[in-house]
């Protein structure tokens, strides 16, 4: 047997542990939310009782249309503030273009910790205080540097003698961003506001520090349910949530040919 098979054979399998370690505690926790045990018992008994449970769960449900509604919002404006952005910082020189790119990464590298806390006494010292209006406040904050840096990383690819083209064949600045710009980075702002819809779905800590009883998110209210007690119901709304997200991600990546053409 050959080096390159053998090489090849253990590429494999690291592959395959690198996915079963990414991906068995979630077909797991997906198997037990059918699981009739609350204790993970085996042998295991089909049931759907705690997707009944969780129909009947008003706060679980009501964190999880918080979550929903502050990531749409949090999706639509830092998706439009950052493709605005991008495009500026991609058309124009100006003084300091250079440092304002620069301070883009660093909300991305801090600890959400001290983000969280940050916000929090910055929120009561202007009067803003806490709930779901700080919560999306802090939300987009967070989402809009990754929107522009992916959106900006398409633009890298965009020639952009193919706007002077348009103009030079009487196309206003609206027509050459719409109809020839836009339909470019498409992907890209795509893929800004998925980065967008996860950060402000998925973000615990700044929820925590903003939220008040009763205002909670899907993540603070899990964190709160598993304090008080574990239940399935939990891995319920879990899986219907991957479920639903790995459902979009694939119909996303079907039409906007993320993996290229083939």
């Amino acid at each position: 047997m050959s080096a390159t098979r053998i090489l090849e054979g253990l590429g494999r399998i690291y592959i395959g542990l690198l996915l079963a370690f990414l991906y068995l505690p979630i077909v797991i926790m997906a198997l037990m939310s059918f699981n009739v045990s609350p204790f993970y018992q085996l042998p295991f008994e089909w049931t759907t009782k705690w997707y009944e449970n969780l129909s009947r769960n008003t706060q679980l449900l009501a964190a999880t249309w918080n979550s929903l509604e502050i990531a749409v919002i949090t999706t639509v404006i830092s998706t439009l503030l950052g493709t605005a952005a991008s495009l500026a910082l991609f058309r124009y020189e100006f003084r300091g273009k250079k440092v304002l790119q620069a301070l883009l990464f660093p909300p991305i590298a801090i600890p959400w910790l001290i983000t969280g806390t940050a916000m929090l006494i910055f929120f009561f010292g202007i009067g803003i205080g806490r709930g779901l209006h700080a919560i999306l406040l802090g939300h987009v904050a967070l989402a809009l540097p990754y929107v522009i840096v992916v959106v900006s990383a398409r633009l890298q690819t965009f020639a952009p003698e193919l706007e002077e083209a348009a103009r030079s064949l009487g196309a206003n600045q609206w027509q050459v961003t719409t109809r020839v710009t836009l339909p470019w980075i498409m992907p890209g702002v795509i893929a800004g506001a998925l980065f967008a819809f996860a950060v402000s779905f998925d973000q615990f800590v700044v929820s925590y520090f903003l939220s008040t009883p009763g205002q909670a998110t899907l993540p603070v209210e899990i964190y709160a349910a598993i304090r008080k007690g574990f239940t399935p119901e939990i891995n319920a709304v879990s899986t219907i949530i991957i479920a639903v997200s790995m459902g979009l991600m694939l119909v996303t990546a079907r039409f906007f040919r993320f993996g290229g053409e083939k």
